[in-house]
């Protein structure tokens, strides 16, 4: 099963990822975008760490031409 996610959720994701690339991850950012991803799972029915996993592909490693 695909998992579809928010722009909301990507936007968190991608904010969070520039700031650990930078090396100024915050605990409140990290905590934010865990908050947003448990919900999101919850909300969905889907396993929080599949949510989290999905995420972090489409930000991290995106398919090319879809940035």
């Amino acid at each position: 099963m695909a998992i579809e996610l928010t722009d909301e959720l990507i936007e968190l994701e991608r904010a969070a990822w520039a700031e650990q690339q930078e090396g100024r991850l915050t605990v409140a950012t990290a905590a934010r975008v865990q908050a947003a991803i448990t919900a999101y799972a919850e909300a969905t029915g889907q396993g929080r760490y599949d949510v989290e996993r999905e995420l972090k592909r489409i930000v991290r490693h995106p398919e090319p031409g879809t940035d």
